[in-house]
């Protein structure tokens, strides 16, 4: 039986899996919270875990929102986790699209755009963090495969609550 090391770092994509995707979500007062989400990211925090988001943002490049935007929504999740005890550490965007309107994130196919593993492969150095003692939790395909081409664990979070899913597949690996 091969016994998998303990976590350290969690990867997680946002929209779905810790906030309610409406679609291009930027307004902090439309942040809603997947049930379990915010508890989840407070049991990695009290575990010691690194907490690190990996988010595809065209929204951005695509001239719905800017990065200040976007940079006021992952504070104000931070601000609301932290009435929890929750934080994340780090939040990694892509805000590259092939049909980007603003032509710096025009790109076709940037390394960090999941399904690439560009944004994970960063974390993981930026934490010094092995691939094999990291996990992603994602809700498409594409953060599954872009766990996989970082070489670290993917999750397919099928909605619901986050908290209950993470004991169910974590509960052995979280530190104790």
């Amino acid at each position: 039986m091969t016994v998998s090391p303990p976590l350290r770092a969690v990867f997680l994509d946002r929209d779905g899996v810790l906030n309610v995707d409406h679609g291009y979500v930027s307004d902090p007062a439309a942040l809603a919270w997947i049930p379990g989400a915010r508890e989840a990211v407070a049991a990695f925090t009290r575990a010691g875990l690194t907490t690190l988001v990996v988010t595809n943002q065209s929204g951005v490049g695509r001239g719905y929102f800017d990065e200040a935007a976007m940079h006021r929504f992952h504070a104000e999740m931070n601000a609301q986790l932290e009435a929890v005890g929750g934080r994340i550490d780090a939040f990694y965007f892509a805000p590259h699209h092939r049909d980007a309107a603003i032509e710096a994130y025009r790109v076709a196919d940037h390394p960090d755009r999941k399904p690439n593993p560009g944004m994970i492969l960063r974390g993981l150095a930026d934490w010094s963090v092995a691939p094999s003692e990291a996990v992603l939790i994602g809700d498409k395909d594409t953060d599954i495969e872009a766990a996989r081409r970082a070489g670290v664990e993917g999750l397919l979070f099928p909605g619901g609550d986050l908290l209950a899913f993470v004991r169910d597949r974590l509960g052995d690996r979280l530190p104790a």
